[in-house]
């Protein structure tokens, strides 16, 4: 199926690698062309070179630490006019409220949280003046579903998904339009190094990592490139009344007992 993009162009930011690597490979797919950021230099470029060996696009790559105010404004000027910005970047860490020192929190949310908003505030006026253009946000479950031992996550996940809705809602009258996705378990590298971890604490055999993921939905995580495909569909004009809305991916995960 043609999404109609072909020749838009598209900002991934934590663009290296999981599920922003897999936007980026799903987009050019279709066409588009690629502004790639992450802190991570080495594996940007190595996802750069990734790309432009799979697809016929072109591949821009701008190292930066999104969690810092004036480098969001060195990518924003960097990047110029885009049609498409997902927001991928964060990492926030797992822990109950007294596991995570107040300074953590503020860290992994000027990253997440602020640099959703920030790149938001960025580039949002330019869609709006010409009366196009979509706004992914990658956020995740637990803002959905809470828990304690993801809290930071969680708090973070839920304030952004409430952003995305009222940031849609004030986007549909200039004709742009802000969707969000919720992944719950998805396969990625840093999935996969937290599993060895876990099955070499619990299995003595950090090759047995697969047997640690249990209780899932169909009895497997998601896989990157199924997130990376939604926020194509979301992004194109063929999901073009779909704005403010934000997607759970969790296979009903949430309403089992």
């Amino acid at each position: 199926m043609d999404m109609k993009l072909h020749g838009r162009r598209v900002l991934v930011t934590g663009g290296s690698k999981g599920i922003g690597l897999a936007c980026a490979h799903a987009f050019a797919a279709e066409g588009c062309d690629l502004v790639l950021a992450s802190r991570d230099a080495g594996a940007l470029a190595g996802a750069v070179d990734q790309l432009r060996g799979a697809h016929q696009v072109r591949v821009e790559a701008v190292p930066a630490d999104l969690s810092r105010p004036e480098e969001r404004e060195r990518l924003h000027a960097a990047a110029g006019e885009v049609d498409i910005l997902v927001n991928n970047a964060g990492a926030i860490p797992a822990g109950r409220i007294q596991d995570i020192p107040i300074a953590r929190w503020q860290q992994a949310w000027d990253l997440k949280v602020f640099g959703y908003i920030h790149l938001c505030q960025l580039f949002l006026p330019a869609m709006e003046a010409r009366r196009a253009g979509v706004i992914v946000n990658i956020i995740g479950m637990a803002g959905r579903a809470p828990r304690p031992g993801y809290i930071c996550g969680g708090t973070g996940n839920a304030a952004l998904i409430a952003f995305t809705a009222a940031l849609g809602a004030a986007a549909q009258e200039s004709g742009a339009r802000v969707v969000g996705i919720n992944p719950a378990a998805t396969k990625t590298d840093r999935m996969v190094s937290q599993a060895r971890i876990t099955a070499k604490a619990k299995l003595g055999d950090e090759e047995r990592w697969a047997e640690t993921l249990t209780g899932l939905p169909y009895g497997r995580p998601i896989e990157a490139s199924e997130i990376a495909d939604l926020a194509v569909f979301l992004a194109s004009p063929r999901g073009a009344y779909i704005n403010g809305t934000v997607v759970d991916v969790d296979g009903a995960g949430m309403f089992r007992g």
